[in-house]
């Protein structure tokens, strides 16, 4: 069933993709389906083991089922000093 979904990007997938956040259209089931197929799509660098994913502003597993509406972010690891 087809969805729409809100993504948020943040440091080097936000430079890679050009964008901050962008609405999508998705069958995707969870939210490793969407990272995979957005992976594909813009030639992501990091695998989503690399990664966290928030659901709705809360912390969630790569197996979380998405829903239409919902807002993910998708976080690299960060580098500080």
């Amino acid at each position: 069933m087809k969805k729409t979904v809100r993504v948020r990007y943040f440091a080097v997938l936000r430079e890679q993709r050009g964008l901050d956040e962008e609405q999508v259209a998705t069958e995707a089931a969870t939210a490793g389906d969407l990272y995979e197929e957005l992976r594909k799509r813009h030639r992501f660098a990091f695998p989503a083991d690399r990664l966290r994913v928030a659901i709705n502003g809360n912390f969630e597993s790569w197996a979380a089922a998405i829903r239409d509406g919902d807002a993910l972010a998708f976080m690299p690891p960060v580098a500080g000093g």
